[in-house]
């Protein structure tokens, strides 16, 4: 094989299909052709005072740390997850003031600069539905305390009337291929409603459209959780609903190669870590501003005002509430849970602590930068020519 001069791309063979693969300087990529995913050591550079040692490519998956922080409220971490290696972000948290009961939502898309693969966190939505108050105060589609007043409807329905109009309005070349129940989904979402007496339903929607010229497939997921609540009227007690559509996040690829593409984003969402501190941060600002006259806020920078005034007790109230749910769910089995979501455990030695990472792949790496290597071939080592300091990690 010819070394490549200095900024030629190189490429080798993708060790599934045999076509060729060009080599991106993040060290990851997927193959074009039948969607594997792989790494690949990096060659030294002569005029570096390395060597030009023999590359190698492998199934694999790189990824590194994403840190989402809420810089417009609390300054807090409000998650974490991995992500590939070289991918795009863009988006975070944003606060909105004219919605009291959810005052904060997560709008976040990652996606590979080199191809049609993307990974996107929808903005939660809130409801209300009280059929007492209809024709009197409210009608549906109108407003109240933040909230769109609507009758709870499955996880599916939700999907389908309210979150791709909403989010995906792409006019007619927007094609249903298929609505699958989730009945996972709100469990490995740790659903609080599951926990407090109400119900949730899990749901997935996949869709074919046209985006940028390429055709690309979709799958959209999402949890309704519905929680009841009594309301005392003239004619006696009804029953009200808050509600909510929650833990919406999808997934793209080429068209035809979303389930070839899979490991990574089972990766990525399994990797998911809430902040605690920011929830109950979130949880006490939204209480405040529930018994607040909120219109008379004009400034995002109130937020920040708000999280100070919340007090100490309030905040650590709802922390301990988190705490207790998260132990509710933690004394289900683990075990199976990583099944479903399929990622094994391995320790991590530079920071001592355990990580989920795709499984099936046998063999895994760290190094000094937060990022990981998983592959299926046991000769693999990302040391070989790299400035970085690679260590393997243990399975758990």
């Amino acid at each position: 094989m010819t070394v490549p001069n200095q900024g030629q791309v190189a490429a080798l063979r993708c060790p599934q299909c045999g076509a060729g693969v060009p080599l991106e300087p993040s060290g990851s990529g997927l193959c074009r052709y039948c969607g594997s995913s792989l790494v690949w050591t990096q060659p030294g550079n002569p005029a570096a005072g390395g060597h030009a040692g023999r590359q190698s490519v492998v199934r694999g998956v790189r990824l590194k740390e994403f840190v989402c922080v809420d810089s417009q409220g609390t300054g807090l971490d409000v998650f974490r997850m991995l992500v590939p290696v070289g991918w795009s972000t863009q988006g975070g948290c944003t606060w909105r003031l004219d919605n009291p009961t959810m005052p904060a939502s997560i709008g976040l898309r990652l996606w590979n600069p080199h191809g049609a693969e993307a990974f996107e966190i929808l903005p939660n939505l809130n409801f209300t539905w009280n059929p007492a108050s209809l024709g009197n105060l409210f009608s549906a589609g109108q407003r109240q305390f933040g909230a769109e007043v609507r009758a709870p409807v499955s996880a599916r329905e939700a999907l389908r009337q309210i979150v791709l109009p909403r989010y995906r309005s792409t006019g007619s070349s927007v094609q249903v291929l298929e609505e699958v129940a989730q009945p996972d989904l709100p469990r490995l979402a740790r659903s609080e409603a599951l926990v407090s007496g109400g119900t949730a339903d899990g749901g997935k929607v996949r869709i074919r459209f046209l985006s940028q010229q390429t055709q690309v497939d979709e799958d959209i997921f999402g949890v309704v959780e519905v929680f009841h609540y009594p309301v005392q009227t003239l004619f006696g007690v009804t029953q009200a609903s808050y509600w909510l559509i929650d833990t919406l996040f999808s997934v793209r690829a080429e068209a035809g190669r979303l389930d070839k593409v899979a490991d990574i984003y089972l990766a990525m969402i399994g990797s998911v870590r809430p902040n605690p501190e920011w929830y109950a941060a979130f949880k006490a600002i939204a209480q405040r501003l529930s018994q607040a006259q909120v219109q008379r806020i004009r400034s995002i920078g109130h937020i920040g005002e708000i999280y100070a005034q919340t007090g100490r007790e309030a905040r650590q109230q709802h922390l301990d509430d988190w705490y207790t749910r998260q132990a509710t769910y933690d004394r289900l089995a683990t075990d199976r849970s990583r099944q479903i979501r399929d990622v094994d455990a391995y320790h991590d030695p530079h920071k001592d602590a355990d990580v989920e990472l795709p499984a099936g792949y046998g063999h895994a790496w760290a190094n000094n930068l937060g990022e990981y290597i998983v592959t299926e071939d046991p000769n693999f080592n990302p040391n070989t020519d790299s400035n970085l300091h690679w260590e393997p990690m243990p399975s758990r």
